[in-house]
């Protein structure tokens, strides 16, 4: 491997070196390159080919001439040193201390790229992770192993989401090791200043470990962020046997970066300028989830992304949707009601939910309490757009009577404070209150020992 320093710059676009005459650079090899002045800054191999190697700066590029920029392959890829002191620490998204505290000094040092889980050594997920929200526990539920992402949108409370279910997540009846790993993108430093306080605040840094890249940050360091985060997750699920719950913020930020390195390597632009290798790559963090057979730990994810112009249909929500299981979204019409957290149930979904949930993981009648709601409340938003229209005395009796049912979905089941931790059994007894406003007759999706179980004593209540 290369020891050598190049001066053979012969072309800088961007955050991205152009070197000639390298032979032997590997793939995502570290790069150290030394300025005119004698300042040093690293960076990475993007593409190397016949000679040519594409080094990507982690930093801005000023400063940098052709003749005198010297280049050095360091013949060794990113790594993370790793060890339990990790945990109640704060990182910069390339993994440098951003608290007070010292470097990890580990001799255990992990290739940030990870090892793809093999699928026949897959654990299939199944047991239930209580978030303490309602929308979330009892309509999509979260299920350990699981990768369900948030889809929100500028302006939309995801940060004041991601706190509340990073202090708020157990599994319940068991006594297990638990800990957060927080990955933000390209977030402002008002944010990570909230993030860091509320974590601390709580208690919950002493479980946690956050990799931070803040917007001034460079672009390119974007790239690294999420990567790191989930190294120290693997770390954490399988060599100490946690369960680990991942929250990445904000996979747009992500992609923003991942097409404008594209851009600088000139490279023809996919779906509204993105890479058309946009999917792999996003799947190359996305799959990192889940369970190994033999092992007791897991990595449960969650990406947060924020949906540019509020468009599902946008590639980032788009390809996130293929490679996930499925999706929470948060609404703005909700939001403009005041209600949180906003999420809309009707869009979203939890394609392992079924895996999780029923007697023995949350409680027998949770599989038909979910889908009378959702079918009640999808109702009621269908003949609250009528009114609209017709005027709400035109509507029948039993109308009116799912119009109530919406709203107090909407402000009962929904809404929940911030800092409010809701029990599977508190959830579950909020839908029935609200389901005891219909007629027995009405609850058509629950079966009938579960009616005569929970409706008739809801109703005595």
């Amino acid at each position: 491997m290369s020891r050598l320093e190049y001066t053979s710059v012969n072309r800088v676009a961007g955050p991205l070196l152009f070197v000639e005459g390298v032979d032997n650079a590997g793939y995502n090899e570290l790069v150290e390159i030394t300025l005119p002045s004698g300042e040093t800054r690293n960076g990475q191999v993007l593409e190397t080919s016949r000679g040519l190697a594409v080094v990507q700066i982690f930093g801005t590029t000023t400063g940098l001439d052709l003749p005198t920029t010297r280049v050095k392959f360091k013949g060794e890829t990113v790594k993370l040193p790793v060890s339990e002191e990790i945990l109640g620490r704060i990182f910069t998204g390339l993994g440098q201390p951003r608290d007070s505290g010292p470097p990890i000094l580990s001799d255990t040092k992990l290739d940030i790229s990870g090892a793809a889980i093999n699928p026949y050594s897959r654990a299939e997920p199944s047991e239930f992770i209580q978030t303490g929200i309602s929308a979330i526990d009892g309509m999509n539920t979260l299920v350990r192993g699981q990768k369900l992402p948030i889809f929100s949108a500028a302006g939309l409370p995801h940060n004041d989401l991601a706190a509340q279910i990073a202090r708020q997540s157990k599994v319940l009846g068991k006594e297990e090791t638990f800990a957060v790993v927080f990955g933000a993108m390209g977030i402002t430093s008002e944010e990570a200043n909230f993030f860091i306080k509320d974590f601390e605040n709580t208690g919950a840094l002493e479980r946690a470990v956050l990799f931070l890249n803040l917007a001034d940050d460079p672009s390119m360091e974007r790239i690294i962020t999420p990567r790191m985060a989930l190294t120290a997750a693997e770390y954490l699920a399988f060599t100490l046997d946690t369960h680990v719950l991942v929250i990445l913020s904000d996979m747009t930020n992500y992609c923003e970066a991942l097409r404008e390195i594209s851009s600088a390597r000139e490279e023809v632009p996919g779906r509204r300028g993105y890479p058309g290798y946009m999917y792999t790559d996003l799947a190359s963090i996305y799959e990192r989830a889940g369970r190994i057979k033999g092992r007791k730990g897991s990595i449960t994810q969650i990406p947060i992304l924020s949906m540019p112009g509020d468009d599902i249909t946008h590639p980032i929500p788009d390809l996130t949707g293929y490679i996930t299981e499925g999706q929470t979204v948060l609404s703005r019409e909700l939001h403009r009601r005041g209600i949180y957290p906003p999420i809309d149930v009707l869009p979203s979904l939890s394609r392992l939910m079924n895996q999780g949930i029923g007697k023995g993981r949350t409680r027998e009648d949770h599989r038909g309490v979910a889908d009378q709601l959702y079918s009640a409340y999808a109702q009621g938003r269908d003949l609250r757009s009528l009114s609209a229209i017709v005027g709400e005395a035109a509507l029948t009796e039993s109308d009116r009577l799912y119009l109530k049912v919406a709203d107090r979905f909407e402000k009962e089941f929904v809404s929940q404070g911030r800092y409010q931790d809701r029990g599977i059994e508190e959830t579950l007894g909020i839908g029935w209150d609200i389901l005891s406003m219909l007629p027995e007759g009405e609850l058509k999706r629950i079966k009938k020992e579960f009616i005569d179980k929970y409706y008739k004593r809801q109703a005595l209540e």
